[in-house]
């Protein structure tokens, strides 16, 4: 018999990892920034959570960062000489653009593609779009090395497609997975992709946010749902509460977070919600389906927002149940934990909250789910994923050496123009490459 299961690939948090407060519409991101990062606190955070959800039996896999300063990008934007006259020519003359080209974002993989089991694909692959990102400029200039990285992780075509992230263009906003979650009875099992958007970018008649951005349009969601080969009957387009996305709701993951017949969200989360959770009964069929409301006075959307209480991972464990992988910060909200401490006594698969700390990826503006890409297999494809991008003991040791030789304990906004950062970055990311066995994935391995 064939074994199912959900694969968590984690971003790994850069050697630059700082906080430019670059992400308008982000409450947490503008509140951090300028303060001091310790990157190499950040990434250890990181690698202990995939350690600890490998430890529980979960397949763990590990995604590169992105490399930062992005010199190639500020070469294309006019800035020319050497690096080092690069770096000084931007952080001087246009300090906006040099902060955006050094941002830490890429860390939240959630945002890093959209990804189709092959139980769901019209051809039986698992399906992967980067997404483009293109409300952001600092988030805009991923996508090809994302491609490069998700490429050379899923690397056997016999069972992994991988499609060009969509036009860059606003029209077609595309946040990746943060906007997308799957419901199935089963890994194995043929699911029901639920696509969330914030607005219609081609009719302007439909409600939208005024403060803050809708960075998801549904054109892009089903240009993706058509590029990974989706039947219409196994699809749902959800509109994001407008009011929420200008309360600083910015991705759907902040708000809602599904994992097997488990849908748990909070009850402002979607615009015409009784319509939304009729569609979802019926599509998802005659399954036992849990639909899990935290009510706005058991916890408010403020403390959602500034607890990641939605941007929590929800994982089956080896033993059927479910358990909440939680930032400690959701333990230190008193309505939050005291409502998650009910929420396990609940007659619900959720069983179990598992508490970790971090704090530097949560002072950026992202909780655990943000730290994740979802990737539902088969052992066979699992087989076929590049083995060396695959958290067990050895690279758990191995990363954290890596670490410990190439990560400053402390890095301010200032320091990022320093040439011997821009050094020490391209030597670490370099040495990273050949310990997951990547290939040249970087502009500047590829001169």
């Amino acid at each position: 018999m064939t074994q199912h299961f959900e694969a968590n690939f984690d971003g790994l948090v850069g050697p630059t990892h700082n906080y430019a407060g670059l992400s308008y519409g982000n409450v947490a991101s503008l509140n951090n920034a300028s303060a001091l990062s310790s990157p190499k606190q950040a990434a250890k955070q990181g690698l202990k959570k995939m350690k600890a959800l490998a430890d529980l039996g979960l397949v763990q896999g590990i995604l590169a960062p992105q490399e930062r300063p992005d010199v190639n990008s500020l070469r294309r934007l006019g800035f020319s000489g050497t690096d080092a006259d690069v770096l000084f020519a931007a952080a001087t003359q246009a300090p906006a653009i040099f902060q955006a080209c050094c941002s830490a974002s890429s860390m939240w993989t959630a945002n890093a593609a959209t990804v189709s089991p092959s139980a769901d694909t019209k051809d039986g692959k698992i399906h992967f779009t980067p997404a483009n990102l293109t409300n952001k400029f600092h988030r805009s200039i991923e996508p090809q090395v994302t491609g490069n990285i998700l490429q050379a992780t899923f690397n056997d075509d016999r069972y992994f497609s991988h499609h060009q992230h969509l036009p860059d263009n606003d029209h077609f906003g595309d946040e990746g997975a943060a906007n997308h979650t799957r419901l199935c009875n089963a890994y194995g099992e043929q699911g029901l992709e639920i696509f969330v958007y914030g607005k219609h970018a081609f009719d302007n008649s439909k409600p939208a946010p005024t403060k803050f951005p809708a960075r998801q349009t549904i054109e892009a969601s089903q240009a993706v749902a058509r590029l990974h080969g989706l039947k219409d009957e196994n699809v749902v387009y959800i509109q994001q509460n407008p009011a929420l996305i200008d309360q600083g709701v910015f991705h759907n993951d902040v708000i809602s977070v599904g994992n097997q017949n488990v849908l748990f969200y909070h009850q402002q989360a979607f615009l015409d919600s009784a319509s939304v959770l009729q569609q979802i009964r019926q599509k998802f069929g005659d399954k036992d389906l849990h639909l899990i409301c935290v009510n706005s006075d058991e916890v408010s959307v403020q403390d959602a927002i500034s607890t990641y209480l939605f941007n929590t991972q929800i994982v089956t464990l080896a033993d059927g149940h479910m358990a909440i992988i939680a930032p400690s910060n959701c333990q230190e909200n008193q309505a939050v934990s005291h409502y998650l401490a009910k929420l396990v006594e609940q007659n619900t698969p959720i069983k179990e909250v598992k508490y970790f700390d971090v704090k530097q990826s949560m002072r950026n503006g992202g909780g655990p789910a943000c730290l994740r890409l979802r990737v539902a297999m088969t052992e066979q494809e699992r087989a076929a994923v590049n083995p060396n991008t695959l958290m067990n003991d050895k690279q758990f040791d191995t990363l954290n050496h890596w670490v410990d030789k190439h990560y400053r304990d402390e890095l301010s906004v200032d320091d990022l123009r320093d040439p011997q950062l821009l050094v020490e970055s391209r030597t670490a990311l370099d040495q990273l490459t050949q310990i997951l066995q990547l290939g040249a994935v970087y502009p500047f391995q590829q001169v």
